[in-house]
């Protein structure tokens, strides 16, 4: 009988530590890893096409310090209707519950709010191409010999799957090159999103990614 006791009274402590753990275990995991979006959230990350930092306000979200070309990661807030601002421009948006954004401020100052679907395939990688200009554009391997992007109206996005690699492309304006990009390196599940700015013969691609490390 004194072993049985014996071995209730270790179960017992057992539980007690794990339960006390359990609270720490969790902290530790919110320090690596940062919050979890709770259900209803959307997503969304700053870009500044500008040649000003970047400070803007979107609901209880604050980007703060961008650089000119330079973009945050994604950050979350309830779903629902905001008002972005930024250097006395702003913009009434509406973001829909476990979607992606990327709040954009353009090289004049107005901002924009663009659509980032979810890309869920982590076999593949993906390249996007957003043409924020009125010309139609492609990717194109730095030869033009291959096609990556088919070509992509001004206003509107194109996309592609491809394998991890790494790489350099060119923007191409029908058969003329616009650019030579930075070397692209994307891992399995990784989107690089080229975000295209400007007007005329004043073009500029901007490769924006999440940080290294970020899930």
């Amino acid at each position: 009988m004194s072993m049985i006791r014996s071995l209730n009274r270790t179960a017992c402590l057992g539980s007690l530590l794990i339960s006390l753990c359990a609270p720490l275990a969790m902290a530790d995991e919110a320090t690596l890893y940062g919050p979890v979006a709770p259900e209803g959230s959307a997503f969304v990350r700053g870009y500044n096409a500008a040649s000003e930092t970047l400070d803007a306000q979107l609901g209880s979200l604050h980007f703060s310090d961008i650089a000119p070309k330079g973009s945050s990661d994604y950050e979350f807030l309830p779903a629902g209707s905001y008002k972005a601002s930024a250097g006395g421009h702003s913009l009434a948006v509406s973001l829909a519950e476990d979607q992606y954004y990327t709040l954009v401020r353009l090289p004049g100052g107005d901002l924009r709010l663009i659509d980032e679907p979810l890309f869920k395939n982590r076999q593949k990688s993906l390249l996007r191409l957003q043409n924020l200009t009125d010309s139609t554009l492609s990717l194109k391997t730095a030869d033009g010999k291959t096609e990556v992007i088919k070509a992509v109206a001004g206003q509107a996005r194109g996309e592609r799957e491809i394998n991890p690699v790494k790489v350099r492309l060119a923007l191409f304006a029908g058969d003329k090159k616009v650019s030579d990009l930075n070397q692209l390196v994307l891992e399995r599940g990784e989107v690089a999103a080229l975000y295209v700015t400007g007007s005329g013969s004043s073009l500029t691609p901007v490769w924006v990614q999440r940080p290294a490390g970020a899930e």
